[in-house]
């Protein structure tokens, strides 16, 4: 997320927005874009909008917008509400009955994508799946996904890739953890290692490989983690991930498009053309090879499945600018945010609560012992860990709102109007720490998705928080987002003994004040503790 604007950029948005009210002279008898006499439902409750412009001047003064909108909210005790910016309806929701209604009862309704400046870029045009508007595009790239990309064959086809990458990233800690690493430490004694910085570039790695068929864009590193271009790879992505839907202004004042009165314009510009670039890299020259028939080795990853498939007609199926929109934003982007962040925030938690730790430890003993490492088949065994997980995504997910829903024609949403075009925003904070759904909503409890007749999942279709959201525009990638959240906890919590580092009492819980993830990376103690011929070497 987009950090404080300087002062001095506020002002001139503040003097730009009253200059364009005094000029246009609306009159202040409109609320929320529709005119108070005409109103026979009521809109959702609000703050009073200005004319033309909304709510945008408190909005700008007020970074970050979904600190203020949860706090306005708060304030006026409600779980829907209106905020008017520009010219479009901005509806949050904090409550999960409200939220089945939108994403079950009326899912065909509010299938749609809002078009935005950063969308747009990251889409390469909404050629995705993901971002795009609802549509023939859509439909046809969904089609795509489902039945060629996330199916349970594809999934159980990369299984070896994805092993792999488990394999060296319980290598690469052990290398930090034992001071072996050029990253690590010198001596087993302080070795710390920031945990922010591994998830990620696990999630990274696994990906990289199951798309690309490679862990790096540049030269292979000896101690298994990621070189320059992975690190600018993965910081790219996050900063394109955090700009998506950011409430910029130009967003909702498409008048001021070009003129960056919040800087989120040039910043999603060079993070996209990084990404890109280290992305077409392999995918043209991957291109050039199936068309010049230059491939000897067949399919091999999900970039040879996009550019080998036909249509009805033995036609190529996509352009190359598709599968490049679908490599990044519907696949590679898809499966770096919500393991990584779930991940950090429940070991933080754990290693300040050492009984949760030890009890994860334990099943993950009981389960799989300490004579061979943990592998996907134990998943549907390893409950305890999967609910703390859960509850990671509950207490602390990624984003603050859920990809905002359009709604395609006017509607009544818990007893208000929802007109058309309205951009509905589930809210991952207000739906998880609602404290009329959970008891002591702001304390970490795995305990809470216990149950003794069944096993846990991370799916969570009664919308009470969002792990990977429902409906036609839920993530179809849910299986493979399991596998790897759990893949990479599991190997985190097999191999290592965890805990506070040296003259440290207690990890700072605090989150981010632009955005959710913790204040500071977690930097945490290691030590293995399984039998030294488990830990994978160097190949």
């Amino acid at each position: 997320m987009l950090g404080t604007c300087s002062s001095s950029s506020l002002l001139l948005v503040v003097i730009t927005l009253i200059y364009l009210v005094q000029r246009l002279g609306f009159k202040s008898n409109i609320i929320c874009g529709v005119t108070c006499s005409s109103a026979t439902v009521p809109l959702p409750p609000g703050p009073l909008p200005w004319p033309v412009v909304g709510n945008l001047p408190e909005m700008m003064l007020n970074k970050p917008a979904f600190r203020w909108i949860h706090l306005v909210m708060k304030k006026m005790g409600t779980d829907i509400a209106c905020f008017r910016l520009g010219r479009v309806n901005v509806v949050p929701i904090t409550c999960p009955k409200i939220a089945r209604e939108v994403l079950k009862k009326q899912d065909t309704n509010f299938v749609s994508r809002p078009l935005t400046f950063a969308s747009s870029t990251v889409s390469c045009g909404y050629k995705n799946v993901v971002l795009s508007p609802f549509g023939e595009q859509w439909k046809k790239m969904r089609r795509v996904l489902t039945t060629e990309i996330i199916c349970p064959s594809r999934h159980k086809w990369l299984h070896n890739k994805r092993a792999d990458e488990a394999d060296n990233f319980t290598r690469y800690v052990y290398n930090l953890a034992t001071g072996t690493s050029s990253r690590g430490s010198s001596s087993t004694s302080d070795a710390n290692v920031d945990v922010r910085h591994v998830t990620r570039h696990y999630c990274g790695n696994v990906i990289r490989r199951l798309v690309f068929g490679k862990r790096y864009f540049g030269e292979p590193q000896p101690d298994g983690g990621p070189g320059p271009l992975e690190v600018e790879h993965i910081d790219a992505s996050f900063t394109c991930l955090g700009f998506v839907y950011s409430f910029c202004i130009s967003d909702y004042l498409p008048w001021l498009l070009g003129l960056d009165l919040d800087g989120q314009e040039k910043v999603v510009k060079e993070a996209n053309a990084t990404v890109n670039r280290l992305h077409d890299m392999v995918i043209d020259e991957r291109w050039r090879q199936w068309k010049g028939g230059e491939t000897q080795d067949g399919v091999e990853d999900l970039l040879d499945v996009l550019i080998t498939l036909k249509d009805g007609h033995g036609s190529p199926l996509l352009t190359i600018e598709e599968v490049k929109a679908v490599c990044k934003g519907d696949i590679i982007f898809a499966a770096l945010d919500n393991p990584s962040n779930a991940v950090e925030w429940a070991l933080a938690e754990m290693v300040n609560n050492p009984e949760l730790l030890d009890k994860a430890v334990e099943e993950m003993d009981r389960v799989v012992g300490r004579e061979r490492l943990v592998q996907e088949s134990d998943i549907p065994q390893l409950n305890y860990i999967k609910a703390c997980i859960r509850e990671a995504f509950r207490l602390h997910p990624i984003a603050p709102f859920n990809l905002p829903h359009v709604a395609l024609a006017d509607t009544t949403v818990a007893g208000y109007r929802v007109p058309k075009g309205s951009h509905v925003l589930l809210s991952r904070v207000g739906l998880g720490r609602n404290p009329t759904i959970w008891d002591d909503p702001l304390r970490f409890k795995p305990e809470r998705h216990m149950r003794d007749d069944a096993g846990v999942e991370l799916t969570e279709n009664e919308l009470r928080f969002i792990s990977f959201s429902t409906g036609r525009r839920g993530c179809i990638a849910a299986s493979l987002g399991t596998t790897i959240s759990v893949m990479l906890f599991g190997r985190l919590l097999q191999g290592f003994t965890w805990a506070k580092p040296a003259g440290v009492s207690f990890i700072d819980l605090s989150e981010s004040r632009h955005d959710l993830s913790m204040t500071k990376p977690l930097l945490l103690h290691a030590e293995p503790r399984l039998p030294l011929h488990l830990y994978p070497t160097s190949r």
